[in-house]
């Protein structure tokens, strides 16, 4: 027997509100089963949220989430389709990496910036 996810279920699970849930739906990233007005998600479904709210987290459109969804659910079939595919991919890591990066540098930064008050409260005889 298939287990089912209430729409409940998974806006506590994800911290995420119904409309957010709703407007995957509406953008055919998810596709719930309905008993009437009420939304079943099965496993698969709650496997989708979690990736698309990942893919948003790192910054990914609707658009390129929607496309990994359909290559993942049906893979590129000719040569062209995979070389496009492909390229994308080696691009969108290549941003990756940079944002990844840039977060490092940034932590590095704020560690110092930390680093600087705790050295000056101590100076002026503050403790933490």
């Amino acid at each position: 027997m298939e287990k089912y996810y209430s729409i409940t279920d998974l806006t506590r699970e994800f911290d995420v509100s119904t409309r957010t849930l709703r407007f995957y739906e509406d953008e055919g990233l998810i596709q719930p089963d309905r008993r009437g007005r009420t939304r079943l998600y099965r496993a698969e479904d709650r496997r989708l949220v979690q990736e698309i709210l990942r893919g948003r987290r790192i910054g990914l459109t609707v658009a390129e989430i929607r496309e990994l969804i359909r290559v993942y659910k049906e893979p590129p079939s000719d040569a062209g389709e995979l070389t496009t595919l492909m390229k994308s991919v080696a691009e969108k890591r290549e941003e990756l990496r940079r944002k990844r990066k840039d977060i490092d540098d940034t932590l590095a930064d704020l560690d110092l910036i930390e680093e600087a008050c705790l050295t000056r409260l101590a100076e002026i005889g503050v403790g933490t």
